[in-house]
């Protein structure tokens, strides 16, 4: 445990940011990879089928929301407690986060089951693709309690500075994934032909495998973090503390829920096949995104850890390290999005239905190259979220994603779509993202010059403790 703590407030921040973010990089890759194979599968078992899954998207991404949102509070205040040497509070933290992520689980249960045809039924009337979409989100939500605990002890193992385990749950579980994807969706072999279903029941099957795993390594191998519930009772103060940092991740989350909604709205009234390249898109970018999000993993205890010791040197390195590699991977991303976008998006076509390729293509190729303008901005927001979250200043990022998701980006794309038609509406993402680093750069500014800029370290002692 002593080494643990000792590499995070001893270790070159470089070499200790990678060492912590690779294993979170290949795990999300490997993420962004079998979600990427589900829509392919999909795509080719039918176009109503890609339709469908795209409008479940929003679902799916609330249920990422609240577990990564109240994950990285947990995250954020245990890395914390753990910097300034408070190990009781570190333990009391992942025991509330466990019992969390246990409750929202039984929370999704029940919209799973019971909201999502009113939900769904509010975005189309095609009958085949609204029962698809009930019939994948009734199993990919309602039984969402793996993927919550999964993800909770991922982001208790990394606040220790864990990554290896973490990386495994995600990359054995999206293996699992892959592999039944078309056994499950076109009945191969011995498996029945479940269509969207068979998808759906893949994905979780997957999750189970990454909980297991992750239990595993929270209750069992790992030692710097008690997180038994033996004895276990609840803490108001616990739970205020965690969601001042998770609540706005988890608002801020959500807040993709409602602009994919919205989307979806106003790109319905052009066609369902613009509806079908937004999702495509929010597929494809995770390829991208992912690494910086796996960036951000490694990053995130590291900046809380010194936080917590007022070590303002080592806090600034951490981020201009995390935020160099993030414009780094972006700009990569840029590239590969406007290069090769006929390329990506014909993975998604029906090659049997020419006029639907062609469609999907004439829609998707200036779609994926005008919102791939993005990408550097996102860089920024994503990184000075994290340096938010790790300082105690969730509402920052909250109100950067209100200004971007809600405020700016649904607008544009309502008005730019109204006066210049479809083309005109993914002009949204980078108007977006120009106006959410200008305000993320502000935040931080004031968070710095009154906060971080005169922080002094704690006692010298601790080297010792």
């Amino acid at each position: 445990m002593q080494q643990e703590q000792q590499k995070m407030g001893t270790m070159p921040i470089a070499p200790l940011i990678f060492s912590m973010a690779l294993p979170a990089m290949v795990s999300m890759l490997i993420n962004a990879l079998y979600n990427i194979v589900d829509s392919i599968f999909v795509a080719k078992y039918s176009a109503d089928a890609l339709t469908a899954v795209s409008l479940v998207f929003p679902l799916q991404t609330l249920v990422i929301a609240v577990g990564v949102g109240t994950g990285v509070g947990v995250n954020s205040l245990i890395a914390r407690c753990l910097g300034a040497r408070e190990q009781e509070q570190a333990d009391h933290a992942a025991q509330h986060g466990v019992v969390l992520a246990l409750l929202g689980g039984l929370v999704f249960l029940l919209l799973g089951f019971f909201g999502s045809r009113p939900f769904l039924s509010a975005f189309t009337e095609n009958a085949s693709v609204l029962d698809q979409a009930v019939s994948y989100s009734h199993i990919a939500v309602g039984l969402s309690c793996f993927v919550m605990l999964s993800m909770m002890c991922e982001k208790i193992q990394q606040a220790t500075g864990n990554m290896i385990i973490p990386m495994f749950q995600g990359l054995i579980g999206a293996i699992v994934n892959i592999i039944l994807d078309p056994l499950l969706i076109f009945g191969l072999g011995p498996f029945p032909e479940l269509g969207i279903r068979g998808a759906a029941i893949a994905t979780v099957i997957g999750q189970i495998v990454g909980m297991v795993i992750g239990v595993w390594g929270l209750f069992i191998h790992q030692k710097v973090i008690r997180a038994s519930l033996r004895g276990w009772r609840p803490q108001a103060r616990m739970f205020a503390q965690i969601y001042q940092v998770g609540l706005p991740g988890i608002v801020m989350q959500s807040i993709m829920s409602v602009m994919t909604a919205g989307l979806n709205v106003i790109l319905i009234g052009f066609s369902e096949i613009a509806v079908s390249v937004l999702g495509i898109y929010f597929k494809l970018q995770t390829f991208v995104f992912m690494p910086v999000f796996g960036l951000n993993q490694g990053a995130l205890p590291v900046m809380g850890y010194n936080y917590g010791a007022h070590d303002r040197h080592r806090l600034m390195s951490a981020y201009r390290v995390t935020l160099g590699s993030a414009v780094v991977i972006m700009l990569l991303g840029f590239a590969l999005f406007q290069c090769l976008p006929r390329q990506m998006l014909m993975l998604f076509a029906d090659v049997d239905d020419a006029a639907a390729t062609a469609a999907m293509l004439a829609c998707g190729v200036p779609a994926l190259r005008t919102i791939s303008f993005s990408f550097l901005g996102a860089a920024f927001g994503i990184i000075n979220s994290t340096m938010f979250q790790a300082t105690g200043h969730g509402m920052a990022s909250l109100i950067v994603s209100l200004c971007r998701q809600l405020f700016i980006i649904l607008p544009a794309a309502y008005v730019l779509g109204r006066m210049f038609g479809l083309n005109a509406v993914w002009c949204a993402f980078p108007i977006a993202e120009v106006a959410s680093f200008v305000i993320s750069f502000a935040l931080l500014y004031r968070i710095y010059r009154k906060e971080l800029r005169d922080m002094k370290p704690r006692a010298a002692e601790w080297e010792e403790a």
